[in-house]
């Protein structure tokens, strides 16, 4: 008989934050000056979609950076 292997969901997908402060504040900031680059295009269509986008990632990345163990 044919046996199946469940990969747990946790497991299968990818974290969407990093587990050590330096690697997450590089990312914060690298999200922090795309947000600045849709800011400064506000204007455009695009502008207002890539600073949306990144104003909600900055969020969730900033309150996951303060979850962070010194």
């Amino acid at each position: 008989m044919h046996q199946s292997r469940c990969i747990p969901l946790r497991q299968s997908l990818a974290p969407l934050y990093v587990q050590n402060r330096r690697d997450g504040s590089r990312l914060l900031s690298s999200a922090l000056v795309i947000c600045t680059i849709g800011a400064t295009q506000i204007h455009q269509h695009w502008g207002v979609l890539v600073t949306s986008i990144s104003a909600i990632v900055c969020i969730y990345w900033g309150y996951a950076y303060s979850r962070l163990e010194r």
